[in-house]
């Protein structure tokens, strides 16, 4: 290989993967899965069944034929999560296995997890974070927020929110600019495999190999600073990540970083949108900015499913589970749990409790949740001192966060005069 890797798009020409899963995956109707939930809880923690099909939605195409319970509560959650011998999280097998490959570290146990984890959050370290703390993530935010600043009125998913965490990413990885929106598609599409083999695969295949070539391109040809040579190269106690699990988790990087800033800055911009209380009282006290983000994440967390499978015969919530059986975690459930907050449907940035499971809990808690922290505290900040006088538009209806898996708005109408 001469010169860097070229990437191929979709073969459908114009096909869009950020609406697939509203679309074709149905999720666009489900607005309110709290509801129905907070009734299925009241009768058990613990749900037997295809949860998905509870609410009308198709099944998971990689979970079909699998004895499902799904766990709705805080502390039966807790339960599991942190005891990760009890569990395996080689549930995602037949998801995350495929499309981000039999090596990513979600699906790994321990000891190789632990392993593995180490060296990664050594690159993760407070060195880069820092730098992208102080430079790299306020450069990508403010250079989105030039472009629409002085427009009266936009669409802030389309304009802002959709883009800066992905942006960010495309930085971190230093991709060519002509490589970009591609990417953007091909990682974002690879998720379509639970509802949508043919494109899901097109995009797990494609991605995969400008994934594969782009690392061993940059093996040749570092430059300073770059993340993929550095995470590729690092080593502790004289061992570095094998090529396979590097190749995982750059395919799963735009998905676990992009998305949950993503969603999970757009649904903070809603709660406060339409709450405008809530945005007055962080215009006049900053302090909150931080309790604003974790109020977020726990009233509509992005990312509302985690699977594990029992390693031995357990009780969970009064209910006998065995190996083989899929437990799936319904975050929306859990973040929710009257046990654990009170007044868990209302969004409010004052409450004192901020603790939530949208990253999860115990060894395998998202190993991004620092950086997706400090975009969504970066991105908040900026647009309460650019423009303080956002406001939903009323010429357009509220936003609506709707999904099952992934929740966010597919639009966020606002005006900025």
């Amino acid at each position: 290989m001469d010169g860097p890797p070229t990437i191929e798009d979709f073969e459908e020409v114009g096909f869009n993967p950020f609406t697939a899963a509203k679309t074709i995956g149905g999720e666009a109707k489900l607005t309110d899965p709290f509801t129905e939930l907070a009734r299925l809880r009241a009768i058990s923690p613990i749900y037997h069944g295809d949860l998905k099909a509870r609410f009308g939605l198709p099944t998971d195409l990689t979970q079909l034929g699998q004895n499902h319970y799904w766990i709705l509560g805080y502390p039966e959650a807790r339960q599991v999560l942190l005891a990760p011998d009890g569990y395996s999280a080689s549930a995602y097998m037949s998801s995350v296995g495929i499309y981000f490959g039999p090596r990513a570290i979600s699906i790994m146990d321990n000891p190789e997890h632990a392993r593995v984890r180490k060296i990664v959050q050594k690159v993760f370290g407070p060195r880069m974070i820092a730098r992208w703390n102080e430079v790299m993530i306020p450069r990508t935010i403010n250079r989105l927020i030039d472009q629409f600043v002085d427009r009266k009125a936009v669409d802030l998913v389309d304009v802002f929110t959709l883009r800066f965490p992905f942006h960010f990413i495309h930085d971190l990885m230093d991709l060519p600019a002509e490589h970009r929106d591609v990417f953007h598609k091909l990682a974002f599409g690879q998720l379509m495999i639970t509802f949508d083999e043919v494109h899901g695969m097109e995009a797990v295949n494609k991605i995969k190999d400008y994934v594969t070539d782009l690392i061993a391109w940059r093996r040749k040809h570092p430059s300073e600073d770059d993340f993929i040579t550095e995470l590729a190269t690092t080593e502790i106690d004289g061992a570095a990540l094998d090529p396979e699990v590097v190749i995982s988790f750059f395919r799963q990087l735009m998905n676990a970083g992009g998305e949950t800033s993503y969603n999970g800055f757009s649904n903070l911009m809603v709660g406060l949108l339409t709450h405008p209380d809530q945005w007055r009282l962080l215009l006049n006290d900053r302090s909150l900015v931080p309790a604003a983000v974790e109020e977020a994440l726990r009233w509509e967390p992005p990312v509302c499913q985690a699977l594990r499978t029992p390693t031995q015969e357990v009780e969970v919530g009064g209910v006998l589970m065995k190996p083989g059986d899929l437990i799936g975690f319904s975050i929306s459930a859990i973040n929710h749990d009257p046990r654990q907050y009170d007044r868990p449907e209302e969004f409010d940035i004052t409450r004192g409790n901020r603790s939530h499971a949208a990253f999860s809990f115990g060894p395998h808690i998202c190993i991004g949740q620092h950086l997706a922290r400090l975009e969504m505290t970066q991105a908040l900040n900026a647009l309460l001192d650019r423009v303080p006088n956002l406001r939903l538009d009323p010429d357009y209806p509220k936003p609506e966060i709707s999904g099952f898996m992934l929740r966010g708005p597919e639009a966020i109408h606002v005006r900025l005069d």
